[in-house]
């Protein structure tokens, strides 16, 4: 193999590829990012064997061929080369030789016919996806997958797609997010799949404000091809919650707040908190709420923010990064939190979109 190619577009390839690749696996070939030259491009991909991801990138090819090498080290080397445009080419014992005008490296790679197969996707039926559409619905659903790997059917999101929509949900038994749209194509077939959290990582580290994506599923594998990358991931196997049970009828009581000053008070407030202590106290009056901590031996706190609220005074209790992840990525001037009573979850609901969080226990 023998390549030259631009140090800028080929070091920003290998940074999207670059993320999967484990530090901490048994076999040493993970560690390595195979690297294919032909038909005037060069295919760099990277495995776990959970996710996969590909990239492609139009090089100056003066001699076809395919290895594996390092990928950090490889990586770092492109970043700190001197000059703009390198030549990179490899030998039969498996050695890369990147040369600039003043300067060369050689490293050791290993043979690419060790690297593993990523699953093929023959006669499957292809799903168009707006990209834009996709990474705003993972925006606000992402951040309520559960950490907790004792519940495996927790730590993804579920896709559903239902003839022409789309819904992603998410939750962690403390709080849910799910999100419908509407696809521009009908589907013949009803999509049901769990995402783990690395390819939705993945998924939002990649996606466009612009242009389509196909979706494919195959035998427990998707496919997301966004053209010069492809994402390719084992789902999560189980059944998922059914989530429609809990989202409760809507409530008349809503408290409109401006979004910024209710996320920055929560803020402010979550600075008392320790992890015996987490819930930020939150009591509702007819034009006003009082966003307020006090931890003992820590100290206290106590913020006022207008509001418009019609229903009976509360005071109720949440953990405040449930509030402030939500907060921080919805759009819009003012949001709508439905509360019943210090018991029941607070919901907050906007185009397509419900977000249920429990209370938590005052004092």
């Amino acid at each position: 193999m023998k390549i030259k190619i631009e140090k800028e577009g080929f070091s920003n390839a290998i940074q999207t590829v670059q993320n999967v690749v484990s530090t901490k696996s048994a076999l040493p070939i993970l560690a390595n990012m195979l690297l294919i030259a032909q038909n005037n491009s060069i295919k760099l991909i990277t495995t776990d064997l959970d996710v996969g991801i590909s990239c492609v990138l139009p090089v100056n090819i003066q001699e076809a061929g395919a290895i594996t090498v390092p990928t950090k080290r490889f990586g770092d080397i492109i970043r700190e080369l001197p000059s703009d445009s390198a030549l990179i080419s490899s030998k039969k014992n498996n050695m890369i030789t990147i040369e600039t005008e003043s300067c060369q490296f050689k490293i050791m790679g290993l043979p690419a016919e060790e690297f593993p197969k990523l699953p093929e996707f023959k006669d499957r039926e292809i799903i168009k996806l707006e990209q834009s559409n996709l990474k705003d619905m993972l925006r606000l659903t992402s951040f309520a997958v559960s950490t907790d790997e004792s519940r495996y059917v927790l730590n993804g999101i579920l896709l559903n797609i239902q003839r022409n929509n789309l819904t992603l949900v998410a939750t962690d038994g403390k709080r849910l997010a799910v999100i419908n749209k509407k696809l521009t194509e009908m589907s013949d077939n009803e999509v049901n799949i769990i995402i783990p959290i690395k390819t939705v990582q993945e998924l939002n580290r990649n996606l466009q404000d612009e242009g389509e994506l196909s979706l494919t599923i195959g035998q427990n594998q998707a496919l997301f091809d966004l053209g010069d990358v492809t994402i390719i991931s084992r789902l999560i196997e189980g059944e998922f919650p059914d989530y429609r049970q809990v989202i409760p009828a809507a409530s008349e009581y809503k408290m409109r707040v401006n979004r910024e000053e209710f996320l920055l008070a929560i803020k402010r407030a979550s600075l008392l908190t320790t992890p015996d202590y987490q819930a930020v106290k939150l009591e509702v009056f007819k034009d006003k709420l009082v966003v307020s901590k006090s931890t003992p031996d820590v100290g206290e706190s106590s913020e006022s923010v207008p509001i418009e609220y019609k229903g009976k005074e509360v005071a109720i209790g949440f953990n405040p990064t449930y509030l402030i992840d939500v907060l921080k990525n919805l759009g819009g001037e003012f949001i709508e939190l439905e509360l019943t009573d210090s018991e029941k979850p607070g919901v907050i609901r906007t185009d397509g979109y419900v977000y249920i969080v429990l209370p938590m226990r005052l004092g």
